[in-house]
């Protein structure tokens, strides 16, 4: 008996130890381009979570399959447990803010345990909730209860967000020092892509599985929870961390040679203390709140301005339109949010790219600028009737929103050294969850009271271009008071080195530069990796290529 417990206990031990952080030491040979498309598959999955709102329509008709079974006196705490009648679109929307609220709570409390645990166990956590949350959404949908979705899907997804999110950044800075910006870039991308794949695959699955009892929801919500799984862990098992001192082949660090970029690190409990951290909240946080109040908006607004138009109608108004013209110009619309995802993904990539040559404070000087410059602009190329400025226009505003994202890690990486930039990033996306709320909210109130005020619908969004304007600005003077951290709050080398202690043995075993990786370079296996994320990617590109060829 002590021999099967003993035995018992070492299985137990192995297991755990596999997701160990000194488990993912890299060795000599390893490929640091083996790394971006292991985030990019957790990304890739959990964005998804933008594309959540392809459920809602059949979720609406889960119970009548055909039709809604409504009950119009019904509450909001009544339809949380209701098996009789079906869910409102504007009770299930309530996924987007448990999304986003929860990705920002759970990376900022969790970001310190991310960084001391490794990537490797952070990513497979994020898949067992991400996936997981889905199984329980799915139990949701079968038995209707509207609580277990929001808990599944919701909470314990949103978990997964987070911790998929962040788990990544720290590693990538780490493995890219030449290339910070391109490097968070690559992989951050793959959360805006997420629902370019996950949107259409969605809805051929529900296509496939939906019978005459079923709308085929929940059977999607487990065949995509085991694909996501698959996916998620084969990233999470993919990341490696580099030894203590590593840094490519060929390439130093050039002291004081840009005064905005630090070599030093400052600890994590510092690193809310400091007005940079906070700066540098508020600049996400502007850039966030205008460019997600569009998103959330994006198909009803091109609707309301263009209405005729769209289909050949000019000067016909939304309320004019047929039936079947509104049904027409709402699949236009939704080819314009595809293509503002496309954009969102591209921006992440340029952007900060970009960011590695212009500078991170620059680069966010070019979103605001040009984002109050675009702002303003809008209603005038409303007015104009003129769908190709108007559309060109709020696809430049979504690369910056995207970009800001992927920019901001590098960063943080440039203030605070990148000792702790996975937890500070964590903590930072508080800003994410916050405009969460701040954007939609302004922008869905303010049209109500526009409607209210008897506006016409193609003049409904004017005021709210211009309060989005006034938060560019707002983060154009924040992001001009960023100076570099005080030296007070400099952790000693003595400090960094004792935390690194735990690669400081593997650091001495592999002498600095001796992977033979340079500065890039991909390999067989490297191409091999890339291709297996490129293509379901490309796929997603595609499809939202044609339809946004149809605005047009």
């Amino acid at each position: 008996m002590t021999t099967t417990v003993e035995q018992a206990g070492g299985y137990v031990g192995t297991a755990a130890g596999i997701l160990d952080r000194e488990r993912i030491i890299a060795k000599a040979g390893f490929n640091r381009w083996l790394v971006p498309p292991a985030a990019l598959c957790i990304h890739l999955c959990i964005g998804m979570a933008y594309g959540f709102s392809v459920f809602w329509l059949p979720l609406s008709r889960a119970l009548g399959v055909t039709q809604t079974k409504t009950c119009p006196d019904m509450t909001l705490v009544q339809e949380l447990f209701t098996t009789t009648c079906d869910w409102r679109v504007a009770s299930m929307g309530w996924m987007y803010t448990l999304f986003f609220v929860l990705l920002g709570v759970s990376a900022a409390i969790w970001g310190g345990w991310l960084e001391r645990a490794g990537p490797r166990k952070a990513g497979v956590v994020s898949a067992l909730c991400w996936c997981g949350g889905l199984v329980l959404g799915a139990i949701g949908i079968y038995f209707h209860q509207l609580w277990l979705l929001w808990l599944g899907s919701g909470v314990i997804g949103g978990i997964g967000l987070g911790l998929g999110y962040i788990s990544p950044v720290s590693t990538l800075v780490k493995w890219f020092p030449d290339r910070r910006g391109m490097a968070t870039g690559m992989a951050i991308m793959g959360f805006g892509g997420g629902a370019m794949i996950g949107a259409p695959l969605a809805d051929m699955l529900m296509n496939a599985f939906k019978s005459p009892t079923s709308v085929g929801a929940w059977e999607t919500f487990l065949a995509m929870g085991a694909i996501y799984f698959c996916f998620m862990m084969i990233g999470a098992f993919r990341y490696r961390i580099p030894p203590a001192g590593w840094r490519p082949d060929g390439w130093t660090p050039r002291a004081q040679a840009n005064a905005m970029i630090s070599q030093y690190n400052v600890h994590l409990n510092d690193a809310h203390k400091t007005p940079q951290f906070w700066l540098i909240w508020i600049v996400l946080c502007m850039n966030v709140s205008a460019g997600i109040g569009v998103i959330g908006m994006a198909s009803p607004m091109l609707q309301e301005i263009f209405a005729g138009s769209l289909v050949g109608q000019p000067g016909v108004k939304f309320a004019q339109l047929t039936n079947e013209q509104r049904v027409a110009i709402a699949a236009i619309a939704a080819g314009f949010t595809g293509l503002l995802s496309l954009f969102n993904i591209g921006g992440r990539f340029f952007w900060a790219s970009l960011s590695d040559y212009i500078g991170r404070k620059n680069t966010y000087y070019c979103f605001f600028l040009l984002g109050i410059a675009l702002y303003a602009l809008a209603p005038t190329a409303a007015e104009m009737s003129s769908k190709l400025l108007f559309v060109g226009a709020f696809c430049i505003i979504l690369s910056m929103y995207g970009g800001g994202f992927a920019t901001v890690p590098a960063y943080l990486a440039d203030m605070f050294g990148t000792q702790f930039v996975g937890a500070i990033h964590g903590r930072l996306l508080t800003a994410w969850a916050t405009a969460g709320i701040i954007g939609p909210v302004v922008v869905n109130y303010i049209r109500e009271a526009q409607l209210a005020a008897g506006v016409p619908r193609d003049q409904l969004y004017n005021s709210t271009m211009y309060i989005l304007t006034g938060m560019l600005i707002v983060g154009l003077v924040a992001n001009y008071l960023i100076k570099p951290v005080n030296s007070k709050w400099h952790m000693s080398q003595e400090e960094v080195a004792k935390l690194q202690a735990a690669t400081a043995k593997d650091a001495a075993a592999t002498p600095t530069g001796s992977f033979g990786i340079g500065k890039g370079g991909l390999d067989v296996q490297a191409a091999l990796f890339w291709a297996f994320v490129g293509v379901p990617l490309a796929w997603g590109v595609w499809i939202t290529l044609l339809n946004a060829v149809k605005i047009f």
